[in-house]
């Protein structure tokens, strides 16, 4: 009966195996069946189980992971300071080669590397440098067409001879303008000179004594 209440309550099924003191079974289970309910809860048992083995292998793992890296990390820490030259004391003569022998080992390495960025940086200069050169090569080679053209551009003026015959025309008219021009004016000059000292002359004659 409490069975049977449990299953109507809680919706759920139910199996009950009961052994008396005598060794009687008594069983009760609802409609899936003792067989079916039995099995089902030693799938779901075994699942559990299973997990809960994998948890803990899981955790046993990683406490393994954990020491294996702590002690690794320990390893290279200690290996760090003796390339610093520190911690010396406790090594012996043949852990001392080991190191020096890793510290040529890696000296080299370094040297190489220098080597081989210090090549890549001259050959980038080389090749700006080759780059410039072009660029001076060309703006060398247009300098002299400007140059050669401005040296052919007087020789094809004077083959014009439209354009320069009247300006040498004028100069040359113009010289004789001015020095017939400066003659006119002088020889004016000089005959108003001498017109006028004859009349100054016979004014002065014809005066009284005392107006003078």
């Amino acid at each position: 009966a409490l069975a049977l209440e449990i299953s109507i309550l809680c919706d759920a099924e139910v199996a009950l195996i009961v052994f008396s003191t005598k060794g009687k079974l008594f069983e009760y289970s609802t409609d899936s069946g003792t067989d079916r309910i039995l099995e089902r809860y030693e799938r779901y048992s075994y699942a559990e189980r299973e997990l809960v083995a994998t948890d803990a292998e899981s955790q046993g793992n990683w406490s393994l992971e954990y020491s294996k890296l702590k002690a690794k990390i320990e390893v290279l820490q200690k290996n760090q300071r003796h390339f610093l030259g520190e911690g010396l004391d406790a090594m012996s003569l043949k852990e001392l080669q080991n190191l020096e022998q890793q510290l040529d080992v890696a000296l080299k390495q370094i040297r190489s590397r220098k080597n081989q960025l210090m090549y890549e940086s001259i050959s980038e200069l080389q090749r700006k440098e080759k780059a410039l050169q072009e660029q001076n090569n060309q703006l060398g080679k247009k300098l002299k067409e400007k140059e050669k053209a401005l040296a052919q551009q007087p020789e094809w003026e004077l083959q014009s001879p439209g354009q320069n015959s009247p300006p040498f025309l004028l100069t040359k008219s113009l010289p004789s303008l001015n020095i017939s021009g400066a003659y006119q004016a002088t020889d004016t000059s000089t005959a108003v000179e001498k017109a006028a000292r004859p009349q100054q002359s016979r004014s002065n004659t014809l005066m009284p004594p005392w107006m003078l």
